[in-house]
């Protein structure tokens, strides 16, 4: 841990990667909740997967890999939308074959990519100590349109996750709502990205909302607590791969799983002692 704080005081890249598990852990709080709770996770790993035809695309054209992966991740935002509202019964074959030619798309550019040779597993497993200022400046900016939106919808939200048929009653259009808010996640995947990579994306959305829900019920106070979950999880992650030199983005998601398994039996240990005390 000593040599980890030093390395924090002394090398920039380190500091990078500080202030970007810190701006993931913003996005990540918030919209991984909607994630849970909607119960869309498998809609959300179709985005996350998409994302790599967009970054490879950006490669080969020589442009940001970045801004390749927000395009890409908005156009499958959309378009998954689109599956999830009108074509229902065929909703899991269609994402899954949507996740799976994003994919081949992007390795097919990327293979073709002309000069020099993109390393692959930076893309699918992320690599949170190569995290440049230009990189920090994006998420930045993609957290500050995150929570914008969800604060300006955020009743429409609410309805729009927990009563559909209410929100349709009231005249809410419900398509829109839910539009959106698949865009708020498909930012966030990118904002994940290089933390853990295309592949690791969804559990690191998924953890730090799954431990909040065992313990709050409020949606405001489960993004509150998935923010500092996440941002315990990353920060906690990358202390524990940097000495021995461990992958960080996958010692960030083992370290949220056992915090997911620590929530778990912790919530179940004090329904047992509430139940106890009520019997007593």
């Amino acid at each position: 841990m000593t040599e980890f704080l030093s390395a924090l005081a002394n090398y920039t890249f380190m500091q990078h990667a500080l202030m970007a598990c810190i701006l993931s852990s913003i996005g990540c709080g918030i919209i991984g909740t909607y994630v849970v709770v909607k119960r869309i996770g498998f809609l959300a790993g179709g985005i996350a997967h998409t994302v790599l035809a967009g970054m490879g695309i950006a490669y080969f054209m020589g442009g940001s890999p970045l801004l390749g992966a927000v395009i890409a991740a908005l156009f499958a935002a959309v378009f998954i939308s689109f599956i999830k509202l009108r074509w229902k019964q065929q909703e899991d074959i269609l994402v899954a074959a949507f996740w799976s030619v994003g994919m081949a798309i992007g390795i097919l550019f990327i293979s073709r990519t002309p000069g020099y040779s993109v390393d692959l597993m930076s893309f699918l497993f992320g690599n949170i100590l190569l995290v440049s200022k230009s990189d920090l400046i994006l998420m930045m900016m993609l957290d500050i349109v995150t929570v914008g939106i969800v604060f300006l919808f955020y009743k429409q939200f609410m309805v729009a996750v927990f009563d559909e048929e209410f929100a349709r009653l009231r005249g809410i259009r419900i398509e829109v709502y839910y539009t959106l808010l698949m865009c708020m996640v498909a930012l966030t995947v990118v904002l994940l990205i290089q933390i853990v990579g295309l592949i690791l994306v969804i559990a690191l959305l998924i953890f730090p909302a799954a431990c909040a829900a065992q313990f709050f019920h409020s949606i405001f106070k489960m993004m509150l607590a998935a923010t500092a979950i996440c941002l315990l999880a990353t920060v906690s992650g990358l202390a524990i791969a940097y000495q021995p030199d461990l992958p960080a983005g996958a010692t960030i998601i083992v370290t949220a799983g056992v915090f997911y398994a620590v929530a778990i039996a912790s919530s179940r240990l004090l329904k047992q002692l509430q139940k106890k005390s009520v019997a007593n």
